[in-house]
């Protein structure tokens, strides 16, 4: 079943948990806690915009730290 063109740029929880590598739980978990990339639902089931999800990548990103000797 393909997408309808509303949602070709987004993905299902299933999808982003697979990109990410995580489980479905913890994005759960993320969404309730508020520190996850943002959301929106349709009916009771979450979706997550591409690009609000990169956006949430670079923002979390951490640079490395030199060390001094």
């Amino acid at each position: 079943m393909s997408k309808p063109s509303l949602l070709a740029e987004s993905y299902s929880e299933k999808e982003l948990a697979a990109q990410l590598r995580k489980s479905e739980r913890a994005l759960q978990r993320m969404r309730k806690l508020r520190i996850g990339p943002p959301f929106f639902f349709i009916g009771k089931t979450p979706y997550y915009r591409i690009e609000a999800a990169r956006a949430w990548l670079r923002a979390n990103e951490v640079q490395p730290v030199r060390r001094r000797g």
